[in-house]
């Protein structure tokens, strides 16, 4: 395969290689394809993808991919790369238009790749959770933007329906009044094993985690403010649960969506909760996630904890039949008021291997880079609310929107 290459500098002395877009083999590689989630990828991608799209399966075990490939209705290419591989992961990125990957924990095996993309001109999505990657991939923003690409995290469950789900909420709000929003949510599920093994090396390391979130660079706002509500836990009437709040990466996305873009209005406000009917399910899951917390400390407590779910591991169809999710954004400005009501199937595996796969496509045939007017590190909402929110709808997931209504 020929590539037309240009080597490019930024003011900055860094450079990267703009590989033409005309000359790419593939719109799509699923990095990751072997793995549990990165399967449900593949699977998704080959039953519902359009005839014109050049998309392959990419991972570092030749066997394992050629097994994977076996179980698709339609052949695609393979690619081998392996994150200890800079050169690999070079020769894969500038094949495609878009790089999807599920390879985790992101802390661990994540960056390499975002600086590949970067280097070759090649659009990112990923499924990370993970708050210290998400912060360190912000500092790579004004590379990402004077590359002409789009770097975007947190394509799952972290955090689609909460980011999407205050796009719509905002957007339906008429006016240029400050804006009060709060999102509520409850799920049944299974953790995926990549997400586990995330989550425990956040606990593990709590001040590393909260100091690289701290570190990460805000985009500067003329006039405008993006704000946190005070978190208020209690019981909300409205929703006829005890909400309590949720310190997940998800708030901070909605923030940077806001920041962004300013249909969020002038002064904007989060407040992010998880909802449980019952408040003894509330209290055991305090104590639960505190026990964890205090193990996680000790390192044979942390591997005693880590080799509870493996990555790659996951839960059954018919286990995956029966989860749910329901994010509940209820918002103000002014006398308005408005609900919006995102609702899906299993949200750690099922879900989640939708979403990022309808926003690689959304990526490469809805918003093409040449016509993309946000770049560099930047969320769903601000790289393409308007057509993911219409592809997820197709897909299957619920986006209702409420309208408007006056405050008694």
């Amino acid at each position: 395969m020929n590539f037309f290459l240009t080597l490019c500098f930024s003011t900055t002395g860094q450079y990267w290689i703009a590989v033409s877009e005309s000359s790419r083999e593939f719109d799509i590689v699923v990095w990751g394809a072997t793995g549990f989630t990165g399967g449900l990828v593949a699977h998704y991608l080959d039953s519902v993808a359009p005839k014109n799209l050049r998309w392959a399966i990419a991972g570092r075990n030749e066997a394992k991919l050629d097994a994977r490939l076996a179980e698709l209705s339609k052949p695609v290419p393979k690619i081998l790369a392996d994150a200890g591989d800079p050169e690999s992961l070079h020769e894969m990125s500038r094949r495609t238009r878009v790089l999807l990957t599920t390879v985790g924990p992101y802390a661990k095996y994540g960056m390499p790749l975002v600086e590949s993309c970067i280097a070759t001109s090649t659009d990112y999505v990923d499924i990370t959770g993970e708050p210290d990657f998400v912060a360190e991939t912000l500092k790579h923003h004004e590379a990402a933007k004077a590359a002409g690409v789009r770097i975007v995290s947190c394509c799952g469950f972290d955090s689609i329906p909460h980011d999407l789900g205050a796009w719509c909420a905002v957007s339906a709000l008429p006016g240029r009044a400050p804006i009060r929003l709060e999102g509520f949510v409850r799920a049944k599920g299974t953790i995926s094993g990549g997400t586990w093994q995330s989550f425990i090396g956040a606990v593990s390391d709590l001040k590393g985690t909260q100091a690289k979130a701290r570190s990460a660079p805000k985009q500067k706002l003329d006039g405008r403010k993006v704000r946190s509500l005070p978190p208020r836990p209690r019981y909300e009437t409205r929703l006829q649960s005890w909400v309590v709040p949720f310190p997940t990466i998800d708030p901070e996305i909605v923030k940077r969506s806001a920041r962004s873009l300013d249909v969020y209005g002038p002064d904007f406000q989060y407040g992010h909760y998880l909802s449980l009917k019952r408040f003894s399910t509330l209290a055991k899951g305090a104590a639960g996630l505190a026990g964890i917390t205090a193990l996680a400390q000790l390192p044979p407590g942390k591997d005693y904890l880590e080799k509870r779910i493996l990555s790659g591991d996951g839960p059954d169809a018919s286990t995956r039949a029966k989860s749910w999710f329901h994010v509940a954004m209820l918002g103000r400005s002014g006398g308005d008021r408005v609900r919006v009501d995102v609702r899906g199937g299993d949200p750690g595996y099922s879900e989640t291997s939708k979403m990022v796969a309808e926003t690689a496509l959304c990526l490469a045939f809805d918003l093409p880079r040449e016509e993309a007017t946000q770049l560099g590190v930047i969320t769903t909402a601000t790289a393409c609310a308007e057509p993911l929110v219409a592809r997820l709808r197709k897909a299957g997931i619920r986006f209702d929107v409420s309208q408007p209504t006056r405050a008694r």
